[in-house]
């Protein structure tokens, strides 16, 4: 035990201690801040603040009031000013004081007809603000309860049958969370197991690994390096998570709109964490494995990818899961072992999977993490003396 304690911790530093590794830590979160920064940038170029005139002749708007700003942002909505007549307020739009202006037919109420007059396209938050300004004039003058549910909007929840599971716009994290941690899940797999089944393949190339084996077994070698790589994926997963919770502490300050994270059901944190640790500790296994048969660094990459296509499949049928979670894809998706660590947790978010089904996929998914770990070591057994020879995976099974 004190040998694998020894490879798992020289593995884990190995690749901690590398600046590809801090580069690789930090470029997802620069990345996406990067990407958000762009899509604000781009928002906030195309955001017009310049007010908007209408003419309301027949006097449907009662003495108009502006809409009462409940949170200050940087993007403020658009004013609306009242004019007498066309004229003038086509006057004001060629000196460039509006963008546009909307007249308010006689019939509007009966038929919510209303015309507007432009030089350029208005911006797109013009004409929703325009919009919640007449709504907002329209029903002020009722009973202030009334007043409030007309102007807030509704807010749905869709109940199962049963009464066990409800989605809101309370709880949007049930489905975001899922796929959220399906996609770290990817990422983590491809750069931890790549690293494994690289730095298997470089000892192999060098014949570190006839060294190493004089002094520890091949599944305690092995176990020791998927723990570490496992550590190494979990690493980047938590800087990765923790800078993401600071983004969502920190952009309610700057954009209010935005409002505040829901509550997170720590049972979806276990069902997660139940399916991907084992998962990734299989498919870890299995690349090791695969850079233990082959000769060099390219043609084990190659051969990765069967291990890694597989794991995006249920973002294919992600319609297919969130509308028909209990049907026979949805079901065979999730119990699957490539496919359930992102499938799972997904169709979870939409419907409540039988106990049964959850314990065989999470069973499996055990039983397969140690098998794998078993049948790695004895892979390595085999190829680790082969120097400059590749080990086909039908001798591998037949001698392990």
């Amino acid at each position: 035990m004190k040998k694998f304690w020894l490879v798992f911790l020289h593995e884990y530093k190995r690749h901690v201690m590398r600046k590809r590794f801090v580069f690789a830590i930090l470029s997802m979160p620069l990345f996406v801040a990067f990407m958000v920064f762009i899509g604000f940038l781009s928002v906030w170029l195309q955001f017009d603040n310049k007010p908007v005139g209408y003419v309301d002749q027949y006097q449907i708007l009662e003495n108009p009031q502006q809409v009462p700003v409940e949170k200050k942002s940087i993007f403020s909505p658009v004013q609306s000013l009242a004019f007498t007549d066309e004229t003038t307020a086509k006057e004001a739009l060629n000196a460039g004081d509006i963008q546009a202006y909307f007249i308010l037919t006689d019939n509007y109420l009966s038929t919510g007809e209303v015309t507007m007059t432009t030089l350029d396209k208005p911006s797109e938050n013009a004409e929703d603000d325009f919009g919640d300004f007449v709504a907002h004039n329209l029903v002020k003058g009722m009973p202030t309860p009334v007043f409030e549910r007309l102007t807030d909007g509704s807010n749905i929840t869709v109940r199962s049958l049963d009464g066990s599971r409800e989605m809101g716009a309370d709880n949007w994290m049930v489905m975001l969370l899922p796929m959220l941690a399906g996609i770290l899940f990817i990422i983590a797999v491809n750069i931890s197991g790549g690293y494994l089944m690289q730095a298997v393949v470089e000892e192999k190339e060098n014949r570190t690994m006839e060294i190493l084996v004089t002094s520890v077994s091949p599944t305690q070698l092995m176990a020791g390096k998927v723990v570490g790589d496992l550590l190494v994926g979990l690493t980047q997963l938590v800087v990765w998570i923790l800078f993401l919770i600071i983004g969502l502490k920190v952009a309610p300050l700057f954009i209010p709109d935005m409002g505040t994270m829901p509550g997170i059901d720590g049972k979806y944190i276990w069902l997660i964490a139940g399916t991907m640790l084992p998962a990734f500790v299989m498919i870890a296994a299995a690349m090791g494995a695969i850079g233990a048969t082959a000769t060099e660094s390219q043609e084990a990459q190659q051969m990765a990818g069967f291990f890694t296509l597989p794991i995006v499949v249920p973002f294919w049928f992600v319609s297919q899961i969130m509308f028909k979670p209990n049907g026979p894809l949805s079901i065979g998706l999730s119990m699957f072992p490539l496919t359930a660590p992102i499938a799972l947790p997904l169709r979870a978010g939409f419907t409540n999977i039988p106990w049964w089904q959850t314990s065989i996929t999470i069973t499996v998914l055990v039983l397969l993490a140690l098998f794998s770990l078993w049948l790695s070591g004895k892979i390595f057994r085999i190829g680790m003396l082969r120097y400059g020879k590749k080990v086909s995976l039908k001798e591998a099974f037949r001698r392990s």
